[in-house]
């Protein structure tokens, strides 16, 4: 990589290294490095160890602060989500990591510049990079403006409410949950189906749907509501 490479991904990861060699590290595949060993040049591959725990870490520290009322399940969950090798890959697209890795010869012209278990595997490495740095910091600050706006997304798309109040409920021992079909309408193609969600009896959601599965979901979610401080 050249002064002007550098200085170009560096502006796209909004980050200024002090140490310019993490970044060339980072970006330094085993491939390369197996073809260039008596140069002495290190592949990335340490630094994207380091970089899996810096990340995982990170995201779920965020998870933490932003999502208050979150079963720890569904954090699991989320966290999994967000630093999942597709995650990280497309994260390398955006930022065109593709073009700045220094690649062996049978690697490049392999399409390893396009291969997700390569990009997300740089991704890992340069946030090492990063920590090693700089800290944490701006670890967490690209993290949260380019990862964290997914984290609503999942949540909204992939909320399981019924599993979310069954771990809520395990954490409080003697609590029982149930649900209840309380009423349905409609005619045969077009029904609508009520249902209660009990807790040791008592009444505590209640929600309605196209379908019971959908109404059982929505007296959860009307539960969960009830139930968050």
């Amino acid at each position: 990589m050249n002064d002007n490479q550098l200085a170009e991904l560096q502006n796209k990861i909004g980050y200024s290294f002090k140490n310019r060699d993490l970044l060339k590290v980072a970006m330094t595949h085993s491939s390369h490095a197996n073809e260039n060993k008596k140069s002495g040049v290190l592949s990335n591959e340490r630094l994207e160890f380091l970089g899996d725990s810096v990340l995982g870490m990170t995201v779920a520290a965020l998870i933490y602060n932003n999502k208050p009322n979150m079963p720890e399940g569904q954090m699991t969950r989320l966290r999994a989500e967000l630093v999942c090798e597709k995650s990280l890959a497309a994260l390398a697209v955006k930022f065109g990591l593709g073009d700045y890795l220094l690649l062996g010869r049978g690697e490049g012209k392999g399409g390893g510049r396009e291969r997700p278990s390569i990009l997300a595997d740089a991704v890992e490495a340069l946030l090492a990079a990063m920590y090693l740095d700089g800290g944490f910091r701006p670890v967490a600050k690209l993290i949260k403006m380019h990862l964290a706006p997914g984290m609503d997304r999942f949540a909204t798309e992939n909320t399981d409410h019924k599993t979310a109040l069954q771990e809520l409920v395990q954490e409080k021992p003697s609590m029982t949950l149930s649900y209840h079909i309380v009423g349905e309408s409609g005619p045969d193609h077009q029904k609508v189906f009520v249902v209660e969600v009990h807790l040791n009896g008592n009444v505590i959601g209640y929600g309605e749907g196209k379908s019971k599965k959908e109404a059982e979901q929505n007296a959860a979610k009307s539960a969960l509501e009830e139930l968050s401080p």
